[in-house]
């Protein structure tokens, strides 16, 4: 089979990914073996290639938002599934189930947790293992493209509109509107709540607006009312004292990427007075992605794609970089390309 791997980490611009030829992996206990269907770009594998993140996995194959068809089960694997379902991989990849962050229910903040596509290889390939037990069901009335994303951009963005504690038919601001916002958007929508959009990007304002939206403004624009919460999705530290400033009194600011740039000096009275609140997201519990996942199955949502085929992995990166679509990038097999051996 053939696998994109990250040689040395550097921008996109340069070439920090190779595609090559590789053997395909073997389950062991535990694990589950995937024929990958479509595997989602998300932010974070821009951050693992360009060495944002440190690395863990020297090599490692980045891809998170995995959509793939069982092909085989390690011996002595327990699992709910069976050879030819179709299930989905999310970056949350094991805890250690021990720990007082585990016990009571915050396996994300699991000091020994580990990551798809980071800690071990991932969906940019075409063919992944994965462990059964944080191996997701999918939710039914979505194809493969449309369900890739789902499985980080809508996983994180659920936790992070949980963490901003949203009241009921609140004002909810969105600073940048990618694959994750996008989604996260129309559950705030579906729940009652009104929606204001900051990005820069014109597309991507007009998307907002399509999808239901009240306002669509430029990053740092100001929303045309006070906000009662907020969500950051772009990885710019400069926005954290704008948002803050948006907010109402008791308002909450939700910092939902993985790796941001540094925030400028926060004046107290102006931003942070009135008991407005700053709060990060790590990650996600199997129970976020559970709930998520069943809400998307009661909920039709509509998740806006741009395919490409895995072996233009690398063009995908700088698209996404550069801002070149709304919504989400999605890799797929090149149906023309001979069965992977």
């Amino acid at each position: 089979m053939h696998a994109w791997r990250v040689t040395t980490p550097a921008p996109v611009s340069s070439t920090p990914l190779r595609y090559d030829p590789v053997p395909v992996p073997l389950p062991g206990a535990g694990e589950v073996l995937l024929r990958v269907v479509a595997c989602g770009v998300c932010r974070t594998d821009l951050h693992v290639c360009e060495g944002d993140l440190p690395v863990h996995r020297e090599h490692v194959t980045p891809g998170h938002e995995i959509v793939g068809e069982i092909v085989e089960i390690g011996r002595g694997t327990e699992s709910v599934f069976r050879l030819g379902d179709r299930v989905g991989v999310p970056w949350l990849r094991s805890t250690c189930g021990r720990c007082d962050y585990c016990r009571r229910g915050a396996e994300n903040l699991c000091p020994c947790s580990t990551y798809t596509g980071w800690d071990a290889d991932g969906g940019y390939a075409e063919y992944v293992v994965a462990p059964a037990a944080y191996t997701l069901a999918l939710p039914v009335g979505y194809d493969a493209d449309e369900l890739a994303p789902l499985l980080c951009a809508g996983i994180i963005g659920y936790r992070a509109l949980r963490r901003a504690e949203l009241p009921e038919g609140g004002r909810l601001g969105l600073y940048g509107f990618g694959g994750s916002a996008h989604l996260v958007a129309q559950v705030a929508l579906h729940r009652g709540a009104t929606v204001h959009v900051m990005t820069r990007e014109p597309d991507a304002r007009r998307l907002a607006l399509d999808l239901g939206a009240t306002s669509a403004t430029d990053a740092y624009g100001s929303p045309p009312e006070p906000l009662d919460a907020a969500i950051i999705f772009a990885p710019v530290g400069d926005l954290v004292p704008v948002a803050l400033s948006a907010l109402d009194r008791g308002g909450i600011l939700a910092l939902a990427g993985i790796h941001m740039s540094d925030t400028p000096p926060l004046d107290y009275r102006r931003h942070l007075f009135h008991e407005r609140q700053i709060r990060s997201v790590e990650a996600n519990t199997r129970d976020d992605a559970v709930e998520f996942l069943a809400f998307a199955g009661e909920h039709r949502l509509q998740v806006t794609t741009r395919r490409y085929y895995l072996d233009d992995a690398l063009t995908a990166l700088r698209d996404l970089k550069a801002g070149r679509f709304s919504g989400a990038a999605v890799l797929r097999p090149d149906p023309h390309r001979p069965e992977p051996s």
